[in-house]
């Protein structure tokens, strides 16, 4: 603007100095030679102020295209160099533009890699986090959202949410937190997640522009699973405690109330005291032994084991129950395999499958015992029996605590209801499996898979 203004006056000055030429040169004679002269000047002047202006408002332009350019670039991202100015008002708008940019471009950057720990911090949930607008469209969904209800590849942004989630409860919840702007929890079976259960937290999102809700899943299946082993646990511990506990009272009381006197029965009424006491004693036993096993803590260093000579010294343990109650126990083909494992817990566990055997067998009827080599490195152990068998409904239930599938007869023969459990966790510490295959009728086969040494 100041070069403008600078040529203005020099064109200026010189107009004035041609009529000064021409004031000392006039005569009255010259008058018209003047005038043309002073027509020519005042011509002259016009075009190369035209000409300076048009060549300086090209420049400016110019370089005003170049800062706008540079200006749309900020947003884009894709701002070209800025070349140097000159030392005027527009160079200097285009100094104070470059430090602008790179603050803008610091800003930017920031808010990128923000968004990006974002993005990746929420995408690797592992609840579920669903963003939705003031019109239930889905903004933004993680992966584990989307799989809880069978989802397989991202949920594109602006998809109605009821085309993902199909519960009245879920979508109303969203709606009233979208229009209430208030935060809140509940606890859901959502339709569609395959039955499970999830605590689910909704607060407001709120702009200046738009506004919505933001949902997260956490899946409580598990933990309310856990809750209701838990109850059943106290629950079934009470109930065997009790029954032997009030016999015992029961007992005693009779014996004090005059029954010590009594001949016939007093040594009855002991004896039946004793057995109870027994059954407390393996309750607690059983009791500290699974406790042990569901610690955490790490076994002792595992040994190389013959997997017939703890099968034997099992069968031995057994021999006089099945002595008792008449049930032949047999050996089908038993390989000498070696396993890797605990000595006394492996014998455990194949003294309460050979014990089950024979407690839930018929009088007459045979318990046999199979050992081989699988493919892949594993050994199996097969105990099979022909007694009662287990019922289709009950085999998946058979490994829980305290679960019994004829609780008349598990407290006749004394079990504890834990010794399947006990048998699930020894055999699964060893890196094991344990399966039952069973027809009622005609007896059940418990197959232990363990890795070969």
């Amino acid at each position: 603007m100041q070069k403008l203004l600078w040529g203005v006056l020099l064109l200026a000055a010189i107009e004035l100095a041609l009529l000064n030429i021409s004031i000392w040169d006039l005569d009255l004679a010259a008058a018209p030679a003047l005038r043309w002269r002073m027509v020519l000047a005042t011509a002259a002047t016009a075009a190369a102020g035209f000409g300076y202006a048009f060549l300086f408002s090209r420049r400016l332009r110019g370089r005003i295209g170049r800062l706008r350019i540079f200006v749309e670039g900020l947003v884009t991202g894709s701002m070209p160099p800025l070349l140097p100015e000159s030392a005027d008002e527009v160079g200097s708008l285009a100094e104070a533009l470059g430090r602008v940019a790179a603050q803008v471009n610091e800003l930017v950057d920031k808010v990128r890699l923000e968004g990006a720990r974002r993005d990746a911090i929420l995408t690797g949930m592992v609840e579920g986090v669903l963003a939705v607008d003031k019109e239930l469209r889905v903004t933004f969904c993680n992966a584990a959202f989307a799989g809880a209800f069978g989802g397989q590849g991202p949920v594109p942004a602006g998809l109605p949410v009821l085309r993902l989630v199909r519960d009245p409860d879920f979508l109303e919840m969203l709606r009233t937190v979208v229009a209430s702007g208030e935060s809140l929890k509940r606890r859901m079976h959502l339709t569609g997640a395959d039955g499970r259960s999830f605590e689910v937290q909704a607060a407001p999102l709120a702009g200046e522009s738009s506004s919505g809700a933001m949902a997260i899943l956490h899946d409580i299946t598990d933990l309310e699973r856990l809750e209701r082993v838990r109850k059943d646990f106290v629950a079934n511990v009470s109930h065997e405690l009790r029954t032997p506990l009030t016999a015992i009272r029961g007992y005693a009381e009779t014996l004090l109330d005059g029954a010590l006197d009594d001949p016939d029965n007093r040594l009855r009424f002991v004896e039946i005291i004793q057995s109870h006491a027994i059954r407390l004693n393996n309750i607690a036993s059983d009791l500290l032994t699974l406790s042990e096993l569901e610690s955490g803590r790490p076994p002792l260093a595992p040994g190389k084991l013959s997997v017939l000579a703890t099968l034997e010294a099992a069968m031995r343990t057994v021999e006089s129950e099945a002595a008792m109650r008449k049930v032949h126990l047999g050996w089908g083909t038993v390989e000498d395999l070696q396993v890797m494992g605990n000595k006394i817990k492996l014998e455990q566990a194949f003294v309460n499958l050979l014990d089950n055997a024979v407690k839930f067998n018929r009088g007459g009827g045979e318990v046999w015992v199979e050992a081989s080599r699988l493919a892949g490195g594993k050994v199996a152990v097969s105990i099979a029996d022909s007694g009662i068998g287990i019922p289709s409904e009950d085999l998946p239930r058979i490994f829980e605590r305290f679960y019994r599938v004829d609780k008349a007869r598990s407290r006749e023969v004394g079990g504890t209801g834990l010794g399947l459990s006990i048998v699930k966790h020894v055999i699964e510490q060893m890196a094991g499996s344990v399966s039952v295959e069973s027809q009622l009728n005609k007896g059940s086969r418990f197959t232990v898979v363990l890795p070969e040494a």
